[in-house]
Formats: structure tokens, sequence, C-alpha cells
């Protein structure tokens, strides 16, 4: 049986968030397992099509992580429209394991919504799916869980591509392959024309050095024309947000209504986050409930029928509290606003996705098996929440694919929050910096 120590070691973090380090949470105890397979972002297709190619893997990883937080169910949301995914996996999975058909509305997959879903469970504010007993996990994840079981570490990434391609698809790469290398020959040099977003349309972000490298977190990357909707509101900075909502803002409360975690009971309420703007002198953080905001977008891309940016205002509002170091002691918690509301408030995607401007591009995208050649690799050595991992091999030494090159720092004896960075390609190491490490491939 693998420990969550083999697991740290072997580089397992969150494959569909933050990067949470994924010994720390299967470090906890839980009743229930719940495996996140809802990929609610538009046009990401990658969490699906690994349940379709390896449901025995997905399977394995999930009563793994059940062994190890004690939990006696584990259970798969995913969106009852993959028909053909559930069915692959229901073959997989044992008795104690099960799927729970979600509807195809966003953000299915933000881990408080989800553990709604399927357990009929809500997570208090600022809580974690651990206080109503629960373990989340990304599908990707649990497939490298199961990996590291076989003591095969993380060095490789599944990544959706979309929009301005002929024909979407997700694709295995290298961990530190330049960003470019995802897109098919006729997109790079990308035109100027066009741009790319990393990540889901929603929240992902404009990343227009594509040399970057691929993270253990990167999920997808969609390309997109500079002029379209979601580049456009990604673009805009925080003199514009502020300016524009102060003046537009006509406190419809839109953006509240359809808010997810206010649907949930939690007290956010983004158009009193835009009243501030206005009403707000000091420019303090005078609105405590936007420290709840999960930051999914859909107040500012879908409820606001003046095109403003309530989630940028919140996330705002949410530094200022930290700078401040306030904190909201028991915060009202109104649970049962779920069972009340929430089934009539969702966002079904297929109108998400025209209220965007995504409509015109394929939403699908198979899993390939092209072979993604790159001649280097830049590995950050920071790509989970926690500290930043420490070399442990040097300028000009050759390395192997799956080997260690970087750990967890050691504090007071017991290693540092993280998990350990392994090569993703066999060749030379050519550069070592404090955030970096440069390896040329083999030829």
């Amino acid at each position: 049986m693998i420990t969550a120590e083999q697991i740290a070691t072997a580089g397992v973090v969150g494959a569909g968030g933050a990067g949470f380090p994924t010994h720390v949470k299967l470090s906890g105890k839980a009743d229930t397992v719940v495996i996140n397979a809802a990929e609610c972002e538009p046009l990401l297709h990658k969490d699906k099509e690994l349940i379709v190619r390896y449901p025995d893997r997905i399977a394995a990883g999930l009563q793994i992580a059940m062994e190890l937080t004690g939990a006696k169910n584990g259970v798969v949301g995913i969106k009852k429209k993959y028909t053909h995914a559930i069915d692959i996996l229901q073959k997989a999975l044992t008795s104690s394991l099960s799927v729970c058909p979600l509807d195809d509305a966003y953000p299915s997959g933000d881990e408080f919504v989800l553990v709604y879903e399927t357990l009929r469970r809500v997570i208090p504010p600022g809580g974690i799916p651990l206080a109503v007993g629960a373990v989340v996990m990304n599908v990707e994840t649990v497939f490298n869980v199961a990996n590291a079981a076989e003591g095969i570490p993380v060095t490789e990434k599944y990544v959706s591509v979309a929009g301005e391609v002929e024909h979407p698809y997700s694709v295995k790469v290298p961990i530190g392959a330049p960003l470019y290398s995802l897109l098919p020959s006729s997109l790079f040099p990308l035109p100027s024309s066009l741009t790319c977003v990393v990540g889901g349309a929603m929240m992902g972000y404009i990343e227009t050095d594509l040399t970057k490298p691929v993270t253990k977190t990167t999920g997808g990357i969609i390309v997109l024309p500079k002029d379209h909707f979601i580049v456009q509101q990604k673009s805009w900075d925080w003199q514009k947000t502020q300016r524009v909502g102060r003046a537009s803002c006509d406190q419809c409360s839109f953006c509240t209504e359809l808010c997810p975690r206010n649907l949930l009971g939690h007290p956010i309420e983004p158009h009193r986050a835009m009243r501030s703007l206005g009403f707000n002198a000091s420019k303090q953080s005078d609105v405590p409930g936007t420290a709840f905001c999960c930051e999914c977008n859909l107040c500012s891309y879908y409820s606001c029928p003046e095109g403003l940016n309530p989630k940028d205002v919140c996330c705002e509002n949410k530094r200022r509290i930290l700078a401040e170091k306030k904190r909201w002691e028991n915060p009202p918690f109104r649970p049962e606003r779920a069972e009340r509301i929430m089934p009539n408030r969702k966002t079904p995607t297929h109108r998400l996705i025209q209220r965007i401007g995504l409509a015109k591009y394929l939403n699908k995208a198979p899993l390939i098996d092209k072979q993604i050649g790159v001649s280097e690799v830049v590995i950050p050595l920071k790509q989970h929440i926690g500290a930043a991992c420490v070399p442990v091999v040097k300028q000009g030494d050759k390395v192997s694919v799956g080997q260690p090159i970087a750990v967890r720092p050691v504090s007071d004896g017991k290693p540092a929050l993280g998990a350990d960075i392994h090569a993703s390609v066999s060749g030379t190491v050519i550069e070592i910096s404090d955030t970096l490490i440069r390896t040329v491939a083999e030829s």
C-alpha cells in the first residue's frame, strides 16, 4: 500500500486547480472521496478523455485515496450527458464506488458546488471539504496517484487545445515543454490577430509569451482572436474596472442572484462589492463577504447585463482583506438556501457558451497519441501551493526521465509543504536558478 509520503515524493499535486499537494489532502480523514470529473470549463475535455482511455487507472487511484483517508465511499461526479464515459467507468468501479450524474451547468466543477451536488452537504464559508467529511480530487490527480503506486512520478501533463484550431484535441506533453509546442504547426508563430488563454475560458489567463512552460496545473490552452469578448474582458486593468464599474453599475443584483457561493448560503453579494466602488472613499475592504468569492467569473461574463467585472472587484477586496489581516469570525451561513434555490438558478453550459462567444468552436477535444517533441524543457521549482523545491542536480548533470531533480526544503526536520519535481525528459541540465531548471533533451 502506497503511503502519503510516497505520493509526495512522486510529485503529485492537484492537477485541476491551484496545485495543492495531494499527500496533505490524503492525510486527512473523511467518509467519502469525491472525484471531480465535472470539467465545467467550456471547450476543455482532457479529464473525460482520461476516463475513457484509462478507467481502471482512475478507479485504482480512487481506491487508494479511500484507503488513505479511511473513506468507505467513493463518488465520481461527471456530467450525465457523457453517457459513453459513464458506461466505461462504471464497468471499472467496485461496489463501494459510484457515479453521480451531474447537470450540464457551470460551475459544477467548483468543489463547494460539487460536494453539494454529489453528497447534498454544504461546506461552510471559508471551510474545506473535510469540514463535511469529504475529500475532493481531480481526475488527473487520481490518475497520478495510481501511477505513483507503481513507482511512476509525475513527468507529463494532459492538456486540451481548443478555439481557433481546425480540430480541437487533448494531448500528453512533458512538464516544462513550451506552450507553443501544444499548438498545431499552422499556429506557430501565432498570427498577430490571435492570442492564447491558458486554463479555461472562464478562469484562465491571457498568455502572450508562449515560450512559458507547461506546469503540473496547466489544463488547457484556448486560441482566440484578440478582439474576442473573453480576451477583452480579461484585458481590463484595475483602473478601468473601477472607473467603468463606478459609472455603470445599476445595482440590478443579477451578479448576486446567480453567484454559486451565494446560492449555497454563503454571505457573498457581488453587487455590494460593486456598490462600494462609488461609496467607499477610504478604499478599505468594507465588504467582508467577498473573501468567500470562488472567482468563477460567472458574475462578470454571464450575469452582468452591463458587461462589468464584479469578480475583479471581489478579488481586489479579497486582497485588501488579506493585507489588512481581517477575518470574518462566524459569518452568517444559510445552507438551507441551496436546497431551496440552487436547482432553479443553475447556469446551463450551452447558454454560457453562447453568452461568451464560444458557440462557433467545436466543443470536443479527443485525446490523441501525438508525441510532443521538445528540444528543451524549463521546469519551474514552484508548481504547487507551498514552498519552492530545492534542486538536487547541478549544471552539466545528465538526467533521465523520472529522476528527482528538486525536492521539498526541510525545516525543523520536516519537509515543507510541496511535492518533489522530476525530470520530464532525458538530457543535460544546462541552467539552474532560484526559480527553474532548464534541461536540453537528448537528440
